[in-house]
């Protein structure tokens, strides 16, 4: 069961705000809130919390400057509160550095389960830490340094592309569903329209100097899945 969490909860509109702390704090977790952006980052600073929420439309500084101006100086797990479903801001907002997002209006329960589920990723990266390396053709990924190279160089990515690559790689030459990648990477066993899966494939590809359609080691099984294995000889 995961563990009781100190939550930061950045929101300007004080009715969503207050509702989203009462929620939390019913739940058991610990919550601080604040209604602008510097104000968000001087706590996070100063308190050190497990996880944030962060609403994009703030009143001092766009949210997507204020996960970027956090990223650089905190690793904690963020969860960004946006408007929009469509792909181009899941995209944007994944990009920029949150590890998950929920669309307003969102009922306590789904966020308690995406705060939930980010917490139990930082648990599952903590556990691998001293796992060994796993090798598929030239791509070598290791849990414990968090490394993952091709061809000796080393791969730039964000952590739940690391995950994500690290999963598959294990996994590897089997055949993977998003459901099992939804559950076993992102911790959320539920919603088959999640397109954050997609997303990250999508990256992971592009990195691996690779597309959909002439893929090297990420090969879509139509209908069923994603499978990584090593480019075959020659």
């Amino acid at each position: 069961m995961v563990a009781v969490a100190s939550v930061l909860v950045i929101e300007d509109d004080l009715r969503i705000r207050e509702s989203v702390a009462r929620g939390l704090v019913g739940s058991g977790h610990v919550v601080r809130t604040e209604a602008s952006g510097a104000a968000a980052l001087a706590a996070a600073v100063e308190w050190r919390p497990d996880v944030v929420v962060l609403d994009l439309g703030l009143p001092d500084i766009d949210g997507a400057d204020v996960l970027r101006m956090l990223r650089g100086v905190s690793a904690v797990p963020v969860i960004v509160a946006t408007a929009r479903d469509d792909e181009a801001e899941i995209v944007r907002v994944l990009d920029g550095g949150a590890d998950d997002y929920v669309v307003k209006p969102y009922s306590a329960a789904h966020l308690e389960a995406r705060i939930r589920a980010v917490l139990r990723r930082a648990e599952t990266a903590g556990a691998e830490a001293d796992a060994g390396e796993v090798v598929v053709g030239a791509l070598v990924v290791a849990p414990g340094r968090r490394e993952a190279t091709i061809d000796g160089r080393k791969l730039d990515l964000t952590r739940l592309e690391f995950d994500l690559l690290a999963h598959l790689a294990r996994r590897s030459p089997e055949v993977v569903t998003r459901r099992e990648l939804l559950a076993e990477v992102w911790q959320q066993p539920y919603g088959g329209a999640d397109k954050t899966v997609d997303v990250h494939l999508s990256w992971l590809r592009r990195k691996l100097g690779e597309t959909g359609s002439e893929p090297r080691y990420l090969h879509t099984v139509r209908g069923v899945g994603v499978r990584l294995i090593a480019p075959a000889a020659g």
